[in-house]
């Protein structure tokens, strides 16, 4: 019997600028595959503009910490070697590695170069605001520091098609790159009429020269690392017909299973199927709805009705291609999408993507080991490991729901023969204290259930016909199982 899946997001956007970050993944793998995670999405391993930035301001997508460039060898998270040394480890501990992949900008170019931009309006990009004119832009990528080893492609201007900063006013904007051919990229997101451009100097997908070298990267990095997949950032920002192609081509190299999940922040379902069917359902997708469904129930408390949690939601309605969690390392405090789930909810949201048949569940590492930086948030280890362990011995079987009460919701999993004692009940309340009569069959009767998140010290023994009153305690979650029997023998 295959067991539940379980990703972890290994970091989060203040974790220590140190390098010793693969170090740490390296140290913690045993302990991950412990509590049953098996696999884990590592930040951007190339050059950034710096040793302290996260990764997104990608500045050499073939340094992975191997050249002295930008002012350092190593990146935020380590050196190459480091980075080989933990993806190695975590596949000892039978744990993937999926690999953070930012490929719609390039960041802190070596030179400026002169040539002819467009300015259009920041809130629609369609809309010129400006005849042609010059600029000194960032837009020369010669890589000093590594050559041409690995690739000896260099960037300029002919292979973006925007960027933001004009050396020779000193002016910011959205400058559209002019010349033949030369336009935002179509199949993106819509909003600001077109969201090609995000920031820094933006690929342009419409180059050929810009598809092979992108795809020989992927290639390359696949081999070098041996990593299981990717993350793909920002793909929203990106020709959804290129992420298509890159995916394919990702998935004809690597015999072995490959898997890819896309950040597509996009809340409406409509605009994730469409990007869905263009991609032939050959990517996952974060659920971003899901995300801001148990953002609004944290805010709401009692207002929230809890049987509608799930309605609109990407696990709802696409459920082999979610990606489920609960915060990441944009929603978190302060950060640019922040919309943090309040933690009296935390550990309810994570028994929703936890807990239940559909969507591959993210846990986020600043939930479970804290968040540093100017405000620290501590770790709920503690909350979230009763979780993990119920997900990865009781969670199994036939799903019932019983999302019958605005402030009280239940759901049971019946459990499977061939995982001894799985199948548990859960119960959320956002409310007063609470119960919910639910049937986990007749085959159970007479066991003494306990509630393995300790929030409620009852034993609920089940009923002669298989049902079961499961309590509950106001603004909590109960998830009861049948103890093992170690715990019986105690």
């Amino acid at each position: 019997m295959m067991r539940n899946h379980t990703m972890m997001q290994f970091f989060e956007w203040h974790v220590a600028a140190d390098g010793k970050h693969w170090d740490r993944l390296k140290e913690t793998a045993p302990a991950l595959k412990t509590v049953g995670i098996d696999s884990v999405w590592v930040p951007p391993v190339t050059k950034a503009v710096s040793a302290d930035d996260t990764g997104y301001g990608v500045y050499d997508l073939y340094d992975l910490g191997e050249y002295d460039q930008k002012g350092t060898v190593r990146t935020k998270y380590g050196t190459k070697q480091a980075l080989i040394d933990a993806i190695s480890e975590c596949q000892k501990n039978g744990i993937a590695v999926y690999v953070d992949l930012v490929m719609n900008h390039k960041a802190g170019a070596d030179e400026k170069e002169v040539f002819q931009v467009i300015e259009v309006d920041r809130n629609d990009r369609m809309k010129e605001i400006s005849k042609p004119f010059e600029i000194e832009g960032w837009t020369k990528f010669t890589f000093p520091g590594r050559g041409d080893e690995h690739s000896s492609f260099k960037w300029n201007h002919n292979h973006f098609n925007g960027t933001d900063f004009d050396a020779k006013s000193g002016r910011t904007g959205v400058f559209r790159i002019a010349g033949e051919n030369k336009t935002w990229n179509q199949n993106v997101d819509d909003e600001f009429g077109n969201y090609d451009f995000l920031m820094f100097a933006n690929i342009d997908y419409s180059h050929p020269e810009v598809k092979k070298e992108m795809i020989q990267w992927g290639k390359w990095l696949v081999d070098t690392l041996h990593c299981s997949g990717f993350r793909l950032d920002a793909i929203k920002h990106i020709n959804h017909e290129f992420v298509k192609e890159f995916a394919v081509e990702m998935f004809n190299k690597c015999e072995k299973d490959f898997y890819i999940v896309g950040e597509f922040w996009n809340s409406d379902l409509e605009s994730c199927r469409q990007f869905l069917n263009t991609v032939d359902y050959k990517i996952d997708l974060f659920d971003v709805s899901l995300h801001y469904k148990l953002h609004s129930a944290s805010l709401g408390g009692r207002n929230f009705d809890l049987t509608k949690i799930l309605d609109d939601t990407l696990v709802q309605t696409h459920p082999t291609n979610a990606v489920t969690f609960v915060d990441n390392h944009d929603s978190q405090p302060h950060e640019a999408l922040e919309s943090w789930v309040d933690d009296w909810f935390k550990q309810s949201a994570y028994a929703l993507i936890l807990l239940r048949r559909d969507g591959y569940p993210v846990l986020f590492y600043g939930d479970y080991y804290g968040i540093e930086g100017p405000t620290p948030v501590a770790g709920k280890k503690a909350a979230i490991d009763p979780l993990l362990y119920t997900r990865y011995h009781k969670a199994y079987g036939e799903q019932k729901d019983y999302f019958d009460h605005p402030n009280t919701i239940g759901w049971i999993r019946l459990g499977v023969k061939d995982i001894e004692r799985s199948g548990c009940a859960v119960v959320i309340s956002n409310g007063e204290n609470g119960q919910k009569r639910m049937f986990v069959g007749e085959q159970r009767a007479g066991e003494a259930w306990i509630d393995f998140t300790h929030n409620h010290n009852a034993t609920i023994t089940i009923e002669k016909d298989g049902w079961a009153t499961f309590p509950v305690s106001g603004g909590s979650v109960s998830v009861w199982a049948l103890p093992d029997e170690k715990a019986d023998e105690k």
